[in-house]
């Protein structure tokens, strides 16, 4: 695994009232529901990189409100006609 330094004003942590360690995972969290969101990700390489399960990260997408899936409305009836 690699480790990536970087640094923050030490005022974030009280701005948002979180430890350094929880911001950091937090972090993790929204870049990976935003990756996921924007389709760059799958579901399961965005929990791995959350930090998550892929239940706990399910979770954590309707947190942020972002969906499940990552089908359009189009591609969605599209699976379905073809699930026949």
């Amino acid at each position: 695994m690699q480790t990536v330094q970087i640094q923050l004003p030490d005022t974030v942590f009280s701005a948002l009232r979180k430890a350094p360690q929880e911001f950091v995972q937090e972090m993790r969290v929204a870049a990976a529901v935003k990756w996921y969101e924007l389709g760059e990700v799958s579901q399961g390489k965005a929990a791995e990189v959350a930090g998550l399960s892929r239940s706990d990260f399910i979770t954590a997408l309707s947190r942020y409100k972002v969906s499940v899936l990552q089908y359009t409305p189009e591609e969605l009836d599209q699976e379905l006609a073809n699930a026949d």
